[in-house]
């Protein structure tokens, strides 16, 4: 009887799933990632949404490898090529060093057609969105302040000002 079950079990499993009914991949919150609970490998560590010319933000998103970024970094760098309807050709995530972060903003290539917003970010997992206009596609930084009850971060407001006047201007 055991046997019969596990047949029909191995039976119907796979219809349900390739039905995609029963488990369906598009409901997916990326915003309800929770910190990790593994150790971290240095003080101040951070993880950043990683990927090379997805599809896509979802795609990035989903299938972004979960690791610790490498002590050198300290920013999540976003990359997002679209054409001129909005459509997605290219999404590239990764931790980033200052430097890198240099060239946030949007430029228009005429002889594609597509255009490419760059954007970091400091903080666990803070490259959840893409860069889509001048508004977005800025070098948000975190700053710590040492307190007597311990460290807080809180956003520098005069330093995200100065950038997103910078990119207007």
């Amino acid at each position: 009887m055991f046997l019969f079950y596990h047949m029909l079990a191995g039976a119907f499993l796979p219809f349900l799933i390739l039905s995609g009914k029963w488990v369906s991949a598009e409901n997916i919150n990326f915003y309800n990632v929770r910190p990790p609970l593994d150790p971290t490998p240095f003080p101040n560590s951070f993880k950043c949404f990683t990927c090379d010319n997805a599809a896509d933000n979802y795609n990035c998103n989903r299938w972004a490898e979960d690791r610790w970024c490498p002590e050198s970094t300290q920013y999540c760098l976003t990359v997002h090529l679209f054409t001129d309807h909005g459509k997605s050709t290219s999404v590239t995530k990764k931790c980033a060093t200052r430097e890198e972060c240099h060239f946030v903003g949007c430029h228009h290539h005429r002889e594609s057609g597509h255009t490419e917003c760059v954007s970091c970010c400091e903080g666990m997992i803070c490259n959840v969105e893409i860069p889509t206009n001048h508004t977005n596609a800025v070098f948000a930084v975190l700053h710590a302040r040492r307190t007597s009850a311990g460290s807080r971060r809180t956003v520098n407001v005069a330093v995200l000002v100065l950038v997103v006047m910078m990119v207007l201007s």
